[in-house]
């Protein structure tokens, strides 16, 4: 049971963390833009009022502007937040609106372009999604109210995305005179459709937050993963160590058993060897009674079975085929019984020594009824004879 809790708490662990992996996921809000060239066409506001910091929104007198785009601009802009754009633009002063303080008496064209270096505060602000706002400073040329001068500039602004390529653009520039002594300062306004290509595309810091994360969930989900993997190898060693073990202790025990076997064989062997050497008991015609050779015979007998005192012996007695099968049948009986009696009377046990008799049915030889034979291989049936039934 202690190894098995290991392995659910890593389970449990594991399956959190892929349910937080599944709610921490990268979407394309986590992307921003890093780098890219743009191109606008929109339109664009002159203020030249004389007055124009100090009415801004003075629509009706102030602003002058062209029912047609009359603005274009191209930039290249770089993953530091930094952008290098060129603007070039044309208005037209209208008659009757205040210029420079006074009544315009009439139409008067106004030319201009600039080249300016923009910063997106997005860099400092933090990743706002569609609003994208920037500030820039300049340089560049006009040509105004008849007059041309050159400007410095300064603006504030803000793009909105629509998609990777495709926004609107909005700015508001500030433009004072090189030669303040002969030209005014000014406001241009100006709107437009913007459009980006070669775009080059990275996380944001709340992107480059989440994948961290998922990093780092990814290495602990890989190290559960390690560690259930470690486990479970572990346990097939374990389970394979103990199958091995178990072959090993079960290949002794069947080693034991047939060295056991194998020497009380041999002894087995040995035993029925010694007996196989011994002679058979032989009787005499018609006789029963056991001469001097017959228990020498039989008191080598009794030695080996006191020597193995697990050991038992049938002792089966015949005779030949001459007389009645009944009267054949008594006398080997009576054989029987006397051979058993001089066993037990050497001091074995009853429960040690077995007998049956088989009268002239088991012959050693041809000499059965009706078969001439002499009285040597006649004598050669008339015997008793030992049999080991267990050891």
């Amino acid at each position: 049971m202690k190894s098995v809790k290991p392995l659910i708490a890593a389970l449990v662990l594991f399956s959190s963390l892929q349910m937080a992996g599944q709610d921490v996921q990268l979407t394309k809000k986590d992307s921003i833009v890093y780098s890219y060239w743009m191109v606008t066409l929109g339109t664009n506001f002159v203020d030249d009022s004389g007055d124009e910091f100090g009415k801004l929104f003075d629509l009706s007198d102030g602003w002058h502007a062209v029912p047609y785009p009359s603005r274009a601009s191209i930039g290249r802009y770089f993953e530091n937040g930094l952008g290098l754009e060129a603007v070039a633009s044309y208005n037209k002063y209208d008659e009757g609106k205040i210029v420079d303080n006074t009544v315009n008496p009439e139409d008067v064209d106004y030319f201009a372009i600039d080249f300016r270096i923009n910063y997106d505060l997005n860099k400092i602000l933090g990743e706002m999604g569609f609003f994208d706002p920037y500030v820039g400073i300049g340089a560049g040329y006009t040509d105004a109210n008849n007059q041309g001068r050159g400007t410095y500039n300064a603006l504030v602004g803000f793009r909105t995305w629509f998609s990777d390529h495709w926004g609107l653009d909005f700015s508001s520039t500030g433009k004072w005179a090189m030669d303040t002594e002969n030209a005014t300062n000014h406001i241009q306004h100006a709107v437009g459709v913007a459009y980006r290509f070669n775009v080059k595309k990275g996380l944001s810091r709340k992107g480059e937050e989440k994948l961290a994360l998922l990093k780092e969930l990814e290495e602990e989900q890989q190290r559960v993963q390690d560690s259930i993997a470690a486990k479970q190898k572990a346990d097939e060693e374990a389970r394979l160590l103990a199958e091995r073990l178990e072959r090993e202790k079960e290949a002794a025990r069947l080693a034991a058993e047939k060295a056991k076997q194998d020497a009380e064989d041999a002894t087995l062997a040995q035993i029925k060897s010694a007996i196989d050497k011994l002679s058979n008991v032989y009787f005499k015609l018609n006789s029963s009674y056991l001469t001097t050779n017959d228990k020498t015979i039989l008191d080598k007998l009794v030695d080996i079975m006191k020597s193995t005192p697990s050991l038992v012996i049938e002792v089966g007695a015949h005779t030949d085929s001459r007389g009645t099968h009944t009267y054949n049948q008594w006398l080997s009986e009576k054989r029987a019984e006397r051979t058993v009696k001089y066993i037990l009377s050497q001091g074995i046990s009853e429960e040690r020594i077995k007998h049956d008799a088989f009268g002239e049915t088991r012959l050693t030889n041809e000499c059965g009824d009706g078969v001439q034979c002499p009285e040597e291989k006649h004598g050669e049936n008339r015997r008793s004879e030992f049999r080991i039934i267990k050891y």
